[in-house]
C-alpha cells in the first residue's frame, strides 16, 4: 500500500509540475526555440576549447620580430598584410612590421578562421570578407574597430557576436585563448593594457608567470612571460563559435560603449555587464 500511495504522489509530482530542474541542465538544448540566446555562467563551457589549436597554429605562422610600433605607416601595413583573393582571406603577417599588440592577435584571429574556411569548415563571403579587413575603422567601429578598441574591445566583439565565452578565472584558462591584459586598474582612455594570445604559465622560484605571445615592446612578434603579480586584471576570450563571425555583416557598425572609452574611464563593473558572457546556440 505504501509504494502504490509512493507511485502516485511522484506521479503527481512530476505531471503537474512539481518537480523543478535549473534552467541551466536545459542550456544546451534549443530545439523549440532554435533563435534564443543564452546566458551562460562566467566557468560554464570552459572545459572545452574545440578551436584553440587552430589558434596555436595560426601563431605558430606568424614570423618573429620586426619591431613594435603604434604609427600611422604601421597601421598601413596591417591593411596591406589581409588581402581578399577569390573569395579568401590572404594573411601576409610580414608585410605587417613593425607591428602591436591588437593587430598581432587581430591577424591571428583572421589566419584561424581562413583556416576553416580552408577545411570547408567555415564559408566566409565576399560582403563578410570586406567587413573583416582591417582599414581605417575608429575604436568601436566595425570588426576592426572593435577590437582595437581600449577596454575589453576583442571581449566586447565575442559578446556582441556569442562567438564564445569571456572569462577572467585564470585557472579557467587555456592556450589558444585570447587575452586582455591590463597592467593597472585603468580601463578605458589612461589604461595600459596588452592584447595577447595566452599560452600558459610557468612557476620559477616560487614566481608564477603568465606565458603569452603577441606583439611586444620593443621586439615586435615573440613570446614572453610576466609575473603574474604585475596583472592586474586578465579578461580571456575563447573562440567556441567562429561560425557566429557569419552575424557581423548585421552588427551594428558602431558600438558605443567602445567607442567611449576613447575619452573616458570605465569600471570593472561596467566593464563585466557588456562582455559577460553570452553564447549563441548553433
Amino acid at each position: 500500500m505504501t509504494l502504490k500511495l509512493l507511485s502516485v504522489i511522484c506521479y503527481l509530482l512530476f505531471f503537474c509540475g512539481g518537480f523543478f530542474y535549473p534552467s541551466s541542465i536545459f542550456a544546451g538544448n534549443n530545439n523549440s526555440h532554435p533563435n534564443q540566446t543564452f546566458v551562460i555562467s562566467n566557468s560554464e563551457n570552459l572545459v572545452n576549447a574545440p578551436h584553440n589549436h587552430l589558434v596555436l597554429e595560426a601563431v605558430d605562422a606568424m614570423p618573429s620580430a620586426g619591431g613594435y610600433s603604434t604609427s600611422a605607416s604601421a597601421q598601413q601595413r596591417l591593411q596591406n598584410a589581409v588581402v581578399i583573393d577569390e573569395n579568401h582571406l590572404q594573411i601576409n603577417p610580414t608585410s605587417a612590421k613593425p607591428s602591436f599588440c591588437s593587430e598581432a592577435t587581430y591577424l591571428v584571429f583572421l589566419k584561424t578562421l581562413s583556416l576553416l574556411q580552408e577545411q570547408g569548415k567555415l564559408t566566409l563571403t565576399p560582403s563578410l570578407l570586406a567587413i573583416l579587413r582591417p582599414l581605417h575603422q575608429e575604436d568601436g567601429s566595425g570588426v576592426w574597430g572593435r577590437w582595437n578598441a581600449n577596454g575589453p574591445g576583442t571581449a566586447r566583439l565575442f559578446y556582441e557576436l556569442g562567438l564564445g565565452p569571456n572569462f577572467m578565472d585564470l585557472s579557467s584558462a587555456q592556450p589558444g585563448d585570447f587575452l586582455k591584459v591590463f597592467w593597472s586598474d585603468a580601463i578605458g582612455s589612461s589604461e595600459h593594457g596588452h592584447s595577447v594570445v595566452y599560452l600558459g604559465t610557468e612557476n620559477k622560484n616560487d614566481i608564477l608567470s603568465i606565458l603569452y605571445w603577441s606583439s611586444n615592446i620593443p621586439n615586435g612578434y615573440g613570446k614572453k612571460a610576466v609575473p603574474r603579480s604585475r596583472m592586474h586584471h586578465l579578461l580571456f576570450s575563447r573562440l567556441t563559435h567562429p561560425e557566429a563571425i557569419l552575424k557581423a555583416s548585421s552588427l551594428p557598425y558602431r558600438d558605443a560603449y567602445l567607442a567611449s572609452l576613447l575619452h573616458r574611464s570605465s569600471s570593472l563593473q561596467e566593464m563585466k555587464t557588456r562582455v559577460y558572457s553570452q553564447v549563441n546556440q548553433f
